[in-house]
């Protein structure tokens, strides 16, 4: 067990991110437990401490007698200086036990620029980087969350993965694990990984080679074992109101990202933004009811104290019957000064009285996401929205009582022009003046956050080649010329660090050197600005010979084998590319959640089926 002394913690900032002890933290006699889980978001405390997956993983583990699930997070820079210096290994918050003592080290990949930390985080457990030198008393590396959709650039580190939802997976991992253990572990470390294979959803990189080309394209893979299977595809829990669900989070004693209670309303969803993976790696949509949604929720703040709730989806405001729901939890909590905000709404389905009702304890401004600046570009990206509903829900929101909006943009889009940059400009200004006339007065506040677009794996615009870097650069310069309006404010990403998403999202595993290579020269916190180097990852392609444009700026043939179509969604190939086509012509796909199916191919692949209190057909 690792002993934190006061000069240590004395010596580094928010060190309640290292002590635990929280409420509502499981702690448990491992001499009682047949199996031990560590699980990580290789994040900050505060970040990984706001995940709703791991919150969730924790309660259905340790809901299980045989089981024990602790947590760690990525140590900031200054703990891990103080831990190198002190030779202190990576430990857990429960029980302080070193996290090379645990059976399985599972990380929750939410974005490509925490991949440096997974290596961080084994370096300081004093696990193997590489897989394949892992002795049999070493914990197995398991990874999961949204990156699993091309996992190749990290498949050398990791043991194995899990495709899609967890809840009822991983216990199926562990009960085996258990089994095997029982056993005397016959056929070793890869006995077990053979196990873990024949469960639906597991995929174990090793008993896989990739194949390439003379011209340095991916040819396929090759698979070494017969429990492997040609195609992982991802696990869904069809019954969303049965499955385990948090009801006891863990509280934690200084401020986190998301300081408040998530109430997770449904799963999935099928407005089909072409641009958008998590709406294809969560289909199909899964509603909880509304009794379900309600014991719950009473169970969360009773459990919790908090006075604050976040109604979460994708897409929030689509829940069949939202308004009465919203009605129902108000009286549930008359008196108790619990507010309720919806964290995900799409201009079209926004209603300024279901808001201005929400936060009549308190209120915040209030965010859209049109994505793009002109109507022909929102078309080309299926958003399906338009000026006019913008406008109409933002003059709404001014009649109530609102002064500050925010608005989310992509520049980069495919078919993208300097209008349609132009255009984000022209629209933040309409915002603003349409402030001025229905008040009369000026004193609105908008805010314009753009993001470089990020081409993903199982989307339509998987094989579209990502802009260079002097070419968002240029886009950026453009919007801020056209921004004149002071009350107006701009923000947009690094586009250094887009580009480097968007190598490691397409990548395969020939980029394993190149992660290792830059997190040897000083990467880590790559999603952090202020931790950002650049440098190092410019230095470890040069030193791997690897030029990170054949993986993002490409634009991809539309017959070549792809390094990420072996975990899949359940999506096929000629729906998205018949998305693809779609986006070309600007022409929009609905929604199939209460209309007719798509033809996506998920709900027969994968025999599941939409769960919607607001279809006809049940």
């Amino acid at each position: 067990m690792v002993k934190l002394t006061p000069d240590l913690l004395g010596a580094v900032t928010k060190p309640a991110r290292y002590t635990g002890s929280e409420w509502n933290v499981s702690k448990k006699d491992w001499g009682k437990v047949s199996c031990t889980v560590a699980l990580s978001m290789p994040d900050v405390y505060e970040v990984g401490m706001s995940n709703l997956g791991l919150k969730i993983l924790y309660e259905v583990l340790n809901r299980r007698e045989d089981t024990a699930a602790e947590r760690v997070y990525a140590p900031w820079v200054d703990m891990e200086a103080a831990m190198r210096e002190r030779h202190l290994p990576l430990f857990s918050l429960e029980t302080f036990t070193e996290i090379s003592r645990f059976d399985f080290l599972g990380f929750s990949l939410q974005y490509e620029m925490v991949y440096t930390n997974v290596l961080n985080m084994l370096s300081l457990a004093d696990i193997p980087l590489r897989a394949a030198v892992r002795g049999e008393d070493v914990p197995f590396v398991i990874g999961g969350g949204p990156c699993v959709y091309n996992v190749e650039p990290v498949a050398d580190f990791f043991d194995l993965f899990l495709i899609g939802e967890a809840e009822e997976a991983l216990p199926e991992l562990v009960a085996a694990f258990i089994a095997w253990k029982g056993e005397g572990r016959p056929g070793g470390r890869k006995g077990f990984l053979r196990r873990a294979a024949a469960l639906d959803g597991f995929y174990v990189p090793s008993f896989y080679a990739p194949r390439y080309g003379a011209d340095g394209g991916y040819e396929g893979l090759t698979v070494l074992e017969p429990a492997a299977r040609p195609v992982v595809y991802k696990r869904v829990v069809q019954d969303f109101d049965a499955v385990e669900a948090m009801e006891k989070p863990v509280v934690p004693y200084i401020d986190i990202v998301h300081n408040r209670v998530m109430l997770e309303l449904f799963r999935g969803c099928t407005r089909g933004c072409r641009f958008c993976q998590a709406g294809i790696a969560y289909r199909p949509v899964r509603e909880r009811s509304p009794k379900r949604l309600r014991d719950l929720a009473r169970k969360l703040v009773d459990a919790t104290g908090y006075d604050e709730m976040s109604l979460t989806s994708l897409s929030s405001a689509d829940y069949f019957c939202l308004g009465g729901f919203v009605d129902d939890l108000m009286t549930d909590f008359a008196g108790e000064k619990v507010s309720f905000s919806l964290p995900s709404l799409r201009i079209d389905s926004f209603s300024i009285e279901l808001a201005h009702k929400m936060q009549t304890v308190r209120k915040s401004g209030l965010t859209f996401a049109p994505e793009a600046g002109t109507q022909r570009l929102r078309d080309v990206i299926n958003k399906g929205v338009t000026e006019e509903n913008l406008l109409e829900a933002v003059g709404a929101a001014y009649r109530q009582g609102w002064k500050q909006v925010k608005l989310y943009f992509m520049m980069g889009l495919p078919t993208e022009t300097d209008e349609d940059i132009i255009g984000i400009a022209d629209l933040a200004k309409k915002v603003v003046d349409l402030y001025t006339a229905i008040k009369g007065r000026r004193g609105v506040k908008v805010t314009v956050s753009v993001s470089c677009f990020v081409p993903k794996a199982f989307t339509p615009f998987q094989w579209f080649g990502q802009r260079s870097l002097a070419e968002f650069e240029r886009k950026q310069r453009l919007l801020k010329d056209h921004i004149r309006d002071r009350a107006i404010h701009y923000t947009y990403h690094d586009a250094r660090v887009s580009l480097l998403e968007g190598v490691l999202a397409r990548g395969d595993r020939r980029l394993s050197a190149v992660i290792e290579e830059a997190w040897r020269r000083g990467a880590k916190f790559d999603g952090w600005s202020d931790q950002f180097r650049g440098e190092a990852w410019q230095e470890a392609f040069a030193a791997c010979g690897v030029d990170p444009a054949f993986y993002n700026e490409r634009t991809r043939d539309f017959t070549e084998a792809l390094p990420w179509e072996h975990t899949s969604p359940g999506v096929s190939r000629a729906f998205l590319l018949g998305e693809w086509k779609k986006a070309m012509a600007a022409a929009l796909t609905p929604d199939c959640r209460r209309g007719d199916c798509t033809g996506c191919g998920i709900c027969p692949r994968l025999g599941v089926h939409i769960v919607d209190g607001g279809r006809q057909d049940g």
